[in-house]
């Protein structure tokens, strides 16, 4: 009696975890199951086939492993002894081919969608690329617009129905670049430029956030991006001019010394070439330009 009680104990307990799980679910935003964007709609639909996929094998195995655990308990009088029996030729071909058939389609599909959602590969679109310049920083986010001359800290706007190309490195340790919503998630590492395309399919603040453990600020190294129509983002873009303050060498080494929880911040104007001038400084001896960009802070 009292091992019946602890099988339906353990039934109960795991429709409770189901129960409070949905519950969660439906009241609160997972932002990868909440894509605003092409690239994170076919992650999050990646996602929900594959695990829809592990569930068909998941939930028989563990059905099996209650139901064998339940039929042949020691007092259960019912139960055939049997310990001639080797094997079922017919059992074993079952339990080996399923899963194999499902490894495969999984295997396919993330093959193929490896492929499709390389982060390198430019978005087809019959407008102009945006191009962004993401340098992570001790504990904050500086994206720099090239084509349009300005900068900004721990905020970033994109155009909506525009494919945007992050170009990324880091002048401080090795993190991760970050925009659940808009999908994709790129490292971000000193010497190294890599480079994440996403496209905003709706507006919104998208929450951006770095997901590699950087040190003592880590919890605070977030930043927005805010997906509006061409036009704001033209206006946004002419309010960040009319901002006195220009990113220069010298600024940028007071920007780059370690601080938390930076407030949203803008540059008038960007000193040509400076992205690469802080990627280059990792491959060259220390001392050529450390100083001036502040290395070693």
């Amino acid at each position: 009696m009292k091992k019946h009680i602890r099988i339906w104990s353990g039934i109960l307990f795991g429709l409770a975890i189901a129960a409070v799980t949905g519950w969660y679910l439906s009241r609160h935003s997972v932002a990868v199951l909440q894509p605003a964007g092409q690239i994170s709609a076919k992650e999050r639909n990646l996602i929900a086939f594959c695990a829809l996929l592990s569930i068909t094998i998941v939930v028989p195995v563990f059905g099996l492993l209650g139901y064998f655990a339940w039929k042949y308990h020691e007092d259960n009088p019912r139960a055939k002894y049997s310990p001639e029996l080797e094997g079922s030729a017919a059992a074993e071909t079952i339990w080996w081919l399923i899963p194999t058939a499902l490894m495969v389609v999984i295997s396919v599909i993330t093959w193929r969608s490896s492929y499709a959602l390389d982060p390198f590969k430019p978005l087809s679109s019959s407008k102009r690329a945006l191009h962004v310049q993401v340098v992570a920083l001790d504990w904050k986010w500086l994206f720099i617009y090239p084509d349009q001359q300005v900068a900004s800290v721990n905020q970033a706007a994109i155009p909506v129905g525009t494919p945007v190309d992050f170009q990324i490195t880091s002048d401080a340790v090795m993190t991760s670049f970050w925009v659940p919503q808009l999908g994709g998630q790129m490292y971000a590492m000193p010497g190294m430029s890599t480079q994440l395309n996403l496209q905003a399919a709706k507006g919104g603040t998208y929450r951006g956030t770095a997901a590699n453990i950087s040190g003592k600020g880590f919890a605070d190294m977030t930043f927005a991006v805010k997906a509006v129509p061409s036009k704001q983002f033209t206006k946004w873009i002419s309010a960040a001019k009319q901002t006195p303050l220009p990113l220069t060498t010298s600024t940028y080494a007071d920007l780059a010394h370690p601080s938390k929880e930076a407030k949203p911040s803008y540059y008038g104007s960007v000193d040509q070439g400076l992205y690469d001038t802080i990627l280059m400084k990792y491959m060259m001896p220390m001392g050529n330009n450390s100083q001036t960009l502040g290395v070693g802070h």
